[in-house]
Order: C-alpha cells, then structure tokens, then sequence
C-alpha cells in the first residue's frame, strides 16, 4: 500500500487551523466523542513523584477530562536492582512505595470519591490507577522500567540468559501478579493484581552512554533483542497461565499484555543498540523520543521538538530512521512534549534563536525545564514574544534575554496531522503534569488524531 505524503505546507496549513476536518462538528456531543476508545494510541507518562511538589494526582487525569482521551497511562518508573531484579521500598532516590501503594487518600483526593481505609491491602497511585480503570473501561496502564536516572542496571540484568529469566521473572512477579512488599497493612501477594497491562521498556541507551552511572556494553544490542523476547516470553506464558481465571477480564478469551519500548533519535543510539527488525515482531508499538533534541546542556539555542529540520533532529527524522532500519508505520507511536527546554543570558539578537547563552533558563523544579502551563503563562503575560516556524512544525518563546522552545496545541494539531498522513500508530506524552488543568494540549493532540 502507498504511503500517503503530507507536505510542509499543509502542515503550515493545519497549524493554521486551516484544515476545518480537523476540529469536532458544531454541535457535537463531547461526551460521546470519548465513550468507544480511539485507534490511535495516546500514551501519556504519569509520574510517581508528581503527586509532591506539582500536587499532580491520579484523580487530576479524570477532572480534567485526560482519561477519556487516553489509550495508555505509563506509570514512571519502576526501578532495577544491582543484581538485576524489579524491585520497591522506601529508598530515597531508588524507589517509592509510599507514593506506588502505601499513601493513603482521603475522600476528595480519591477517583471514586471513596476514602482509603487503613487496612486495604492496596492503596497510593496504583489504587488511584485501578480506580481509574475501573471508571474509563478499556484504558490501559503499563509499568515503565528505567528511564534516565533508573536504567543503571538494565545492562547487568539483560547479560545473560539466566539474568534475563530471572529479571523478567521478577518483574512479571512484582507488578504482574501485583506481589507487593509488605509495608504495614499495604502490600501482600496479589495485592496490585490485574492493574498493570502490561510493561514498557525505558532503558536509556543500549550500548550507549545515558546516565552518568548507567553501564553500557556493546554486546547490549543483542541483549535488549533477547530481553525483548524473553519479556514477550513469559508475558504470554503467564496470559496463558491466567485463562479463564478471576485475573482474567477477556471472559475467558486468551489475555495479552502489552509489552512496547521507548527508543531514542539519534541513528547512532539506534544502529548502536537496536535490531530493529527483530524487537518489533516481539515490542506491540514503540515511543519515539520526540524531544530533547537540544537543550540548556548546550551553549546556543535551539528548537527541542520541530517536526521537520534540514540536517537536523526532528520528528520526521526519527520516523524515516526507524522505518528504513524495518519498523512498520503503525508500531511507532510519536513523543510530544508537555514541558519546554529553557535558556537565559540569551545574546545576538533576532528572534533568539541559534544565538549564544550562558545557561539554562530559572525554573519551577528544575533550571532550563519548564511544563506547558507555566510556560503558556507568559506567553499570556505579554513579556515574551510567541514565535514560530509554521514551514518546520516548532514554536519558541523570546524576550530578549531567555528563550523557551516548547509545543503548543497549534504545533501539536500539526504533528497529530503527520501521524495521521504518515499512517503511524498515534501520540506519547512527558509528561501530563504538564499540561493545564483542563488539558488543553491533550485535547489538541485527540481532535487532531481523530479516528482512524
């Protein structure tokens, strides 16, 4: 089949707004819009320390209309031990039960408006998860492992085939099965069974630098392959296990879980540490790292997130590299910010764009890093001038000294048209917290996507 093509000016076009298709009917019933689940994936990355200083609960995915919107909700992070187990407590920096499943919530912190009790088994975000599920049939919710600061020891864990039996295993066990530590009256075995739908993969990189403490390997590449395989493995082992069982919501029809990855930009992070061809028989769909591409670590500014970029990153990028390597179109879901990378000390003038700085730009919870919402308000306040390429798909804020390049809804309805034309598997978020209140960006990616 033809791969349908859409130009850089229709995508000017739909940033525009120009592309009335795109927009719901007047008159439409917005309740309705979201009562059978959509085709295109929307994946979006909830963070366990989020619920802290952003006071960002699981409750907030249901008030602000997010949940309806959603096909996934991957929960951020589950860790990997020094000898290459999942694993929690209460290790500062390491792991967080407390916020996972010991936390209790009161009346109006709760989905279903119901107070924790003291001796529930099962409490904290992963109870507000399982609630939330129970509201929103049909939303998925996967456990991711690693991500930056916790992919420490996916190498050590993936070295061997009896290392890589026993790691899956463990995971399987802890967050599968839902067999928690016991801490107080929390936990117990079973006690998070049939929440998590499934697993995603966050290791940062194979065989490639992440992290400061993150071990690397060249053999990593054909590692994370059979990982891949041995996840995939005892996933369907233990569907099969389940058939017919309480555990099992399919009424008695075969389960299957999930099991998808987060995959970088750059090309030599993929020929590094990736067969592509072989993960994606075994991965459903992987998240395409749509951010990042420069940041304050750098000393003149530049776009983080454009959909297209002569000799540079961008998401049209990405996509082309995977599918030349054998990825098929509908297995790449693509990543869109809700946060922005910021500069300051900003000089030579213009638009502040590809102009010298000398650092990361002041912040809410992290200097040169701020989410949608703060960034939307001074763009409202006035003393930031919104500029855009409408050609390349990007967006950035400049007033004079410090400089934000970040999405927005009118570059997100343009990025959710090239995944509709591209004929690719749908939309990823990091993170939700970002997004305002009443979900402005989420509701621009789902009115764009539409339905298949």
């Amino acid at each position: 089949m033809r791969r349908r093509t859409l130009s850089r000016l229709t995508i000017a076009a739909v940033s525009l707004g120009l592309v009335a298709g795109l927009a719901p009917a007047a008159g439409a019933d917005p309740v309705s819009r979201t009562e059978s689940r959509p085709s295109y994936k929307r994946v979006g990355y909830f963070t366990q320390w989020g619920v802290y200083g952003r006071n960002f609960q699981v409750k907030d995915l249901d008030t602000s209309g997010t949940a309806a919107k959603l096909t996934h909700v991957n929960y951020a992070f589950g860790n990997v031990s020094p000898d290459g187990r999942c694993f929690t407590g209460n290790v500062p920096g390491e792991a967080d039960a407390w916020a996972d499943y010991a936390r209790p919530l009161d009346a109006a912190g709760s989905v279903d408006g119901v107070a924790d009790t003291a001796d529930q088994p099962l409490a904290g975000n992963f109870n507000q998860l399982r609630e939330l599920k129970a509201k929103h049939p049909g939303l998925k919710v996967m456990i991711s492992l690693g991500g930056w600061s916790w992919s420490t020891h996916f190498s050590d864990a993936a070295r061997t085939p009896a290392s890589r039996k026993a790691f899956v295993s463990s995971c399987i066990d802890l967050y599968i099965k839902g067999d928690l530590p016991v801490d107080g009256a929390r936990g117990g075995a079973g006690a998070a069974a049939g929440l998590f739908d499934g697993i995603d993969l966050d290791w940062e990189w194979p065989a490639s630098a992440g992290d400061v403490d993150t071990v690397f390997r060249p053999e990593d590449k054909q590692n994370f392959t059979a990982l891949v395989r041995e996840f995939r493995t005892q996933l369907d082992a233990y569907a099969k296990s389940q058939r017919g069982s309480g555990e099992d919501r399919d009424g008695g029809k075969r389960r299957h879980y999930e099991l998808t990855a987060f995959v970088p930009t750059a090309p030599a992070k993929i020929d590094a540490g990736f067969e592509v061809p072989k993960i994606m028989r075994d991965l459903d769909f992987v998240n395409l790292q749509g951010y990042d591409f420069h940041g304050p670590w750098e000393s003149t500014t530049a776009q983080q997130s454009a959909l297209f970029a002569k000799g540079d990153f961008s998401v049209d990028q990405t996509v082309g590299d995977w599918l030349r390597r054998g990825a098929p179109a509908r297995k790449l879901v693509v990543g869109m910010p809700f946060y922005g990378q910021g500069w300051t000390g900003v000089t030579g003038g213009g638009d502040g764009l590809g102009q010298p700085a000398t650092g990361p730009a002041p912040a809410t919870w992290a200097n040169g890093y701020e989410d949608y919402k703060a960034l939307k308000k001074l763009a409202d306040s006035g003393s930031y001038t919104v500029h855009r390429d409408r050609r390349n798909g990007h967006a950035w804020l400049f007033d004079g000294t410090t400089l934000w390049t970040y999405d927005d809804p009118q570059v997100l309805r343009a990025k959710s048209a090239y995944v509709r034309a591209k004929g690719l598997g749908g939309a990823m978020f990091w993170s939700l917290d970002g997004d305002t209140p009443d979900g402005e960006l989420i509701t621009a990616v789902d009115r764009g996507l539409g339905r298949r």
